[in-house]
């Protein structure tokens, strides 16, 4: 038992810090259970940029979710400062007993120090300067080389402070909500499909070079279709995801029924529920259908799998094993923006997987 852990009794108002895309801030949601589980008479409240809010409203152990919003920014200088003050005063006017800083975002150490908490957490990262190290009470290690996973690195903030996780504890919670859940109701019965009856394929990310080729996902969903399985499509409004999803649609033999660019995050992860399998990409609606607790092919290429893998879910990775460069964590080989060892992923090691899911 480390001499320096906090008495958790005492706290009453506990402040959650994740600055960081939406699959990242999901992958903190256990954070929150966890800590709720120990310390259950403590509200906790969550401070995430403002689009990736989603992941964590509603959430059941969150009492206020504050956000930073990029588009505070538009507002000119004053307007700009204003809103930063706004926020500033709302954290103060909670008077947190704590602080967990989940990342090494330089605001963090800012909200710890304005903040004034008795007790603040951080991750202990080289090149700050006394500034970070003035910031904060208490300070965890982050493995220079072992391969843990994101879930794990996000936990060590509350096992540096006395706290240690179950097992059953570290689950992802995402919560879609009644609307949500109506709404993708209603879209699926409109395609005459019931739950468990249909594959959800999500072909996209962000990023392309974390994407599988057109032509294999199209005979990905020829494939299933032959197998008898209903597939539905799913891709976030960008145009050039609804771009991908229309390629494929058009390399198939039979089109598969697509809702891309038609779906709020809240309504990815309804649909996600409903599915029997989910088959994606490393990206954040992998990990949404791993939240729901849905059965995930995952395709990875330059990210780590081991870091970043579907979490707390029956899955496959699906990854080269002829590449020992992977993973590089590069955008594409040499930053081409195209990953090799993701695009010559065979179709007959992606459909094993799945079929070794759906047999499970």
């Amino acid at each position: 038992m480390l001499k320096d852990t906090i008495p958790l009794d005492r706290l009453r108002r506990v402040l959650v810090v994740k600055l960081r895309h939406h699959g990242d801030v999901l992958l903190s949601s256990p954070v929150f259970s966890v800590l709720k589980a120990h310390a259950p008479l403590a509200d906790i409240d969550a401070l995430v940029y403002a689009d990736t809010a989603d992941m964590l409203s509603q959430h059941p152990a969150i009492d206020q979710l504050h956000v930073i919003d990029p588009r505070w920014k538009k507002l000119g200088p004053w307007g700009h400062i204003s809103a930063e003050l706004q926020l500033l005063r709302a954290l103060r006017a909670r008077r947190y007993d704590l602080v967990i800083h989940l990342t090494n975002h330089p605001r963090g150490a800012w909200i710890a120090r304005c903040c004034s908490a008795r007790w603040s957490v951080a991750p202990r990262t080289g090149g700050r300067g006394r500034w970070w190290q003035n910031a904060f009470s208490h300070f965890y290690p982050t493995p220079r080389h072992a391969l843990r996973h994101t879930v794990e690195l996000n936990l060590d903030a509350l096992r540096r402070l006395g706290i240690q996780p179950t097992p059953d504890s570290r689950r992802l919670s995402l919560v879609p909500g009644p609307a949500a859940e109506t709404r993708v109701d209603a879209l699926l019965q409109e395609i005459g499909i019931s739950r468990q009856a249909f594959i959800h394929l999500h072909p996209a990310s962000r990023w392309f070079f974390k994407c599988w080729t057109v032509d294999n996902m199209a005979a990905l969903v020829d494939r299933l279709h032959a197998a008898g399985h209903a597939v539905v499509l799913s891709a976030a409004p960008d145009a050039e995801e609804r771009r991908m999803i229309e390629a494929i649609q058009a390399k198939v033999a039979t089109p598969a029924f697509s809702f891309a660019g038609q779906l709020s995050l809240k309504e990815l992860a309804a649909l996600a529920a409903r599915a029997r399998l989910f088959i994606g990409v490393d990206s954040a609606p992998m990990h949404i259908a791993a939240a729901m607790g849905t059965p995930v092919v995952a395709l990875f290429g330059p990210s780590g799998d081991k870091e970043w893998g579907p979490w707390g879910v029956p899955h496959r990775v699906v990854a080269s094993t002829s590449h020992p460069c992977r993973p590089c964590g590069l955008d594409g080989c040499a930053g081409s923006k195209v990953s090799d060892c993701l695009v010559t992923l065979p179709l007959t090691q992606v459909w094993q997987a799945v079929e070794e899911l759906l047999s499970a």
